[in-house]
């Protein structure tokens, strides 16, 4: 096992960690963000995003990591987050809370596992016809939000710190 191995699987238990003291891996929690009466994951996820940003754009900064972006594909965007959110709403559970949960020793979100086995086999079966008609939908290429703004990333990074920091008071002020 090598050391980005080892940094990974270090980084997974400190997130699995955290995710547990947060309490967002918790069945009512998801359903009140669905709901959007509970904004503890909003707030767990923008806290997590928020840090996350600025390591990876310092790491890049300083030449210890490649940033790669993925495609901005409309069609896999749109169909992506509609299938996400969909398995979302009706087993209450995200990809990476569903593991968290079976991890707490909650049996039943077993089947949330079993969707997304399911959902990604049917998928690989249907990626060829997925490719020639979704993915074959408007593609932006390799973008990035400073990329496409055409400015460095740091302002888009403090932007982005601003609105945070501004919902989560917000939501704390409301009680969410």
């Amino acid at each position: 096992m090598g050391t980005e191995h080892i940094l990974g699987l270090i980084t997974g238990v400190i997130f699995g960690f955290l995710l547990q003291k947060g309490r967002v891996l918790r069945f009512e929690k998801q359903v009140g963000a669905l709901l959007l009466r509970d904004m503890t994951i909003m707030k767990f996820m923008l806290s997590a995003v928020m840090v996350g940003m600025i390591g990876v754009y310092a790491l890049h900064s300083w030449g210890a990591i490649t940033l790669s972006h993925k495609s901005a594909n409309i069609g896999g965007l749109v169909l992506g987050g509609a299938l996400f959110g969909a398995g979302w709403a009706i087993m209450g559970f995200c990809p990476g809370t569903s593991l968290g949960a079976i991890g707490e020793g909650r049996w039943h979100a077993v089947f949330a596992l079993l969707g997304m086995l399911v959902g990604a086999a049917v998928f690989a079966e249907l990626f060829p016809f997925v490719k020639s008609t979704v993915l074959a939908m408007k593609d932006f290429g390799k973008l990035s939000l400073p990329d496409a703004l055409g400015i460095p990333p740091w302002p888009v990074i403090g932007a982005f710190w601003v609105v945070s920091i501004g919902l989560l008071v917000w939501f704390e002020k409301k009680g969410l």
